[in-house]
C-alpha cells in the first residue's frame, strides 16, 4: 500500500462512487481503476485534492468480497 496524493494518483474523471454510498455525501470512498497497473486507488470524496491510498487490485476485491458478507 502507497499512500500519495489523489491527484497524482489518477486524473479526476477516474474516480468513482459506489452506487451505495450515501446521497448526502457525508461518508463516502471514490475509487479509480488505475489503467496499466493491478492496482486501485482510494480517496475521500469530500476531500478530492488530498491523500488517496493505491493497493494491489486483488486486496481492494478481497476487502469489498468480505464487506459484502457482512
Amino acid at each position: 500500500m502507497t499512500h500519495r496524493i489523489a491527484s497524482d494518483v489518477a486524473p479526476e474523471g477516474a474516480w468513482f462512487k459506489s452506487s451505495y454510498s450515501e446521497n448526502n455525501g457525508t461518508a463516502c470512498v471514490e475509487i479509480a481503476h488505475l489503467p496499466r497497473t493491478t492496482q486501485v486507488g482510494i480517496r475521500d470524496s469530500k476531500d478530492k485534492g488530498g491523500p488517496a491510498l493505491v493497493v494491489p487490485a486483488g486486496a481492494w476485491a478481497e476487502f469489498v468480497a468480505a464487506v459484502r458478507k457482512v
